[in-house]
């Protein structure tokens, strides 16, 4: 991974180079409305005031747990025991990328949702309030942590989520043989090139064209940055976003022409 130093250096040259965010001179009327109506939607939501007091709960949580990482592991600490408050601080996405998240699945209605890296489900919380007629499958390695997660779940009177817990390379095959096609997915989970790319792989035959994926961290690391290099110029690929901490992409065969956008958030 990075350095904090490298990655400051790389997301000041990102905000001085972006797209200004704003939709100004953006020719692709798809990019346009998801620049003006999810990316700048500015409303206050219900949900965002609930899921932010359970989100303060787990970052007061003194309580110990033991995990186990099949990941790139925490930046944190390299030890299976873990406090869970300090999960709560270096784990989960800021409400900001959550909120966006949250406000993807509002405009764009998928009915059926993956998410790789549950955590403690903040973000699966965001992403169930999106659309409550959606199917959030949301999959975590870590069998304790999947269990606050649904203690989470529980609190917030969610009922659209099924947790799935276990390592992503035998739980995400059998999960896709279930649902078929998957309208939304969040990839959060193994922070390497490769299994990043065995995952955007594995979902693939189960897009459509209204599908998309979002990949987080595609800047963590010089391995993230090359798997997103791989993804964004796939055939399949006809548009894709890159708003620094995550990437979006799309498989609309209506777009004229491959596009890619990086835009300032």
């Amino acid at each position: 991974m990075f350095t904090p130093f490298q990655l400051a250096k790389k997301y000041i040259y990102y905000y001085l180079t972006a797209a200004n965010g704003k939709g100004h001179g953006t020719h692709s009327p798809f990019v346009f409305n998801f620049i003006t109506k999810v990316l700048q939607n500015n409303q206050s939501y219900p949900c965002y005031k609930t899921i932010e007091q359970q989100r303060q709960l787990m970052l007061q949580n003194d309580t110990v747990i033991t995990i186990e990482d099949f990941g790139a592991g925490s930046t944190a600490t390299k030890s299976n025991q873990r406090v869970v408050k300090q999960i709560a601080a270096t784990s989960l996405k800021s409400k900001k990328y959550a909120r966006l998240l949250f406000r993807m699945v509002q405009y764009y209605q998928p009915t059926s949702i993956i998410e790789l890296g549950t955590s403690l489900g903040i973000t699966t919380a965001y992403l169930a309030n999106g659309n409550p007629s959606a199917r959030v499958y949301s999959c975590e390695g870590a069998t304790a942590i999947a269990a606050l997660a649904q203690q989470n779940f529980n609190q917030l009177d969610l009922k659209n989520i099924q947790l799935i817990t276990g390592n992503f390379t035998s739980t995400l095959p059998a999960l896709l043989q279930q649902i078929n096609t998957v309208q939304l997915a969040f990839i959060d989970g193994n922070h390497r090139q490769q299994p990043t790319l065995d995952y955007f792989t594995q979902l693939l035959p189960a897009t459509n064209r209204n599908s998309i994926l979002i990949f987080d961290d595609i800047h963590w690391s010089a391995e993230m940055e090359a798997a997103w290099a791989q993804i964004k110029d796939h055939p399949a690929v006809t548009l894709s976003i890159d708003l620094f901490f995550i990437g979006i992409v799309f498989f609309n065969p209506d777009f004229k022409a491959k596009q890619h956008f990086v835009i300032r958030f």
